[in-house]
């Protein structure tokens, strides 16, 4: 808290954008939520994550990826993840992929993009059996120019710093972060760049009169970058988030940040500064919008419950069941499992799939299917 007080201090207005504010207080390299020490997932953490839930989620994943890796010939393939946690969905899909299809397991790099040393560690000690098949390393972006493969990212762009906006009868105006008496303090002044006009424009919409709501001028950013690294393949995003009518809808008053400390949300994010997450949904529109100008087509979006059932949701179940002899313990997996696709309390309506391909064509992927298309297996697996 006190090196923010200390920049903003600093700064030739005695100010700073609330995308800068969040930056610090989620990257900054020793203070950040992001790079410090500490246990972000969880039950012992503050938020749970898909990968979180159970490893059908990874598994799932994985039956989509195999049929990339198909699509692109049968090749060398990469995976590329950007902030990759713990390592969970990275350890599931491993070893989904070891067991089901070891042919693409062989050829398989799966590359993490890491900013948090604590992370590494963790990653590390998740995927120690994976590093030393030599399946795992770690990289940077850019080392993976001209890839073929996927990027797949769950949960990142959420926690992308945003601007803070509010529209007013003057027009546009951004939340600044002051230092005030009894710690941070709003303050509302011109915007901080022309890309936030800019932003709006593309999407043709802007906030209703009063309203305040997010810009993450950083997703489009990274999306631009990711389009570019990309040789041939794909890139599935898993977040939080709507298309942009819904996101910047007349009703959405306050916008959508929202801070979680030990599976508490709460919207002050001038709080345990450091010590809790600060996140925004995703702007869909944008993404698909931006990829298209980068070569990136559109081949699926939707709800991460029809993503699931797509991919064999309700057959994995039924399978994991038949094993389970205990009773409560087979209860307890469907409970798990149903958390990633119930609308309300779970994770299937408020999560959305893009996936975007680059020099594929368009190919009918396992996930789109209809869910009156899914034939029920007659026996366990």
């Amino acid at each position: 808290m006190l090196h923010l007080q200390q920049r903003i201090a600093a700064s030739a207005a005695s100010a700073i954008p609330f995308a800068e504010f969040m930056e610090q207080a989620l990257y900054h390299p020793d203070y950040g939520y992001y790079t410090a020490e500490r246990t972000r997932i969880g039950k012992r953490g503050d938020f749970f994550t898909s990968s979180s839930v159970h490893s059908g989620f990874g598994r799932l994943i994985a039956r989509q990826v195999e049929q990339m890796w198909q699509i692109l010939g049968q090749g060398p393939f990469v995976i590329a993840e950007p902030g990759a946690g713990e390592g969970h969905l990275c350890l599931d899909i491993l070893d989904a992929l070891a067991q089901e299809s070891p042919e693409l397991y062989a050829q398989l790099e799966y590359r993490i993009i890491e900013i948090s040393q604590d992370n590494r560690q963790r990653q590390r000690q998740t995927l120690e059996t994976h590093f030393q098949a030599g399946r795992v390393a770690w990289c940077e972006l850019e080392d993976l120019q001209g890839m073929q493969g996927c990027i797949i990212s769950n949960e990142l762009i959420d926690a992308f710093p945003v601007h803070l906006i509010e529209k007013h009868a003057e027009g546009l105006r951004e939340v600044y972060v002051v230092n005030g008496e009894n710690g941070f303090t709003e303050e509302l002044r011109p915007v901080s760049s022309h890309l936030i006009a800019q932003y709006f424009q593309q999407i043709g919409i802007e906030p209703a009169l009063g309203n305040r709501c997010e810009v993450n001028l950083a997703a489009a950013d990274w999306m631009r970058r990711v389009a570019t690294t990309l040789g041939r393949g794909f890139v599935l995003t898993i977040d939080y988030g709507y298309l942009a009518e819904e996101l910047y809808a007349p009703y959405r008053h306050a916008g959508t940040l929202l801070c979680y400390y030990q599976h508490q949300t709460n919207e002050n994010p001038y709080q345990r500064v450091g010590f809790q997450d600060i996140t925004a949904h995703v702007d869909f529109t944008t993404l698909q919008s931006i990829g298209r100008q980068c070569g990136l087509d559109v081949l699926y979006f939707g709800q991460q419950y029809q993503f699931l059932l797509g991919l064999g949701f309700l057959e994995m179940l039924m399978e994991m069941e038949s094993r389970e002899t205990d009773p409560q313990k087979a209860l307890a997996l469907r409970m798990n499992l149903k958390t990633l696709i119930l609308p309300e309390g779970g994770m299937g309506e408020t999560f959305k799939v893009l996936i975007q391909g680059k020099d594929v064509a368009a190919p009918e992927l396992l996930c789109a299917r209809r869910i009156q298309d899914i034939t029920m297996p007659s026996r366990p697996f």
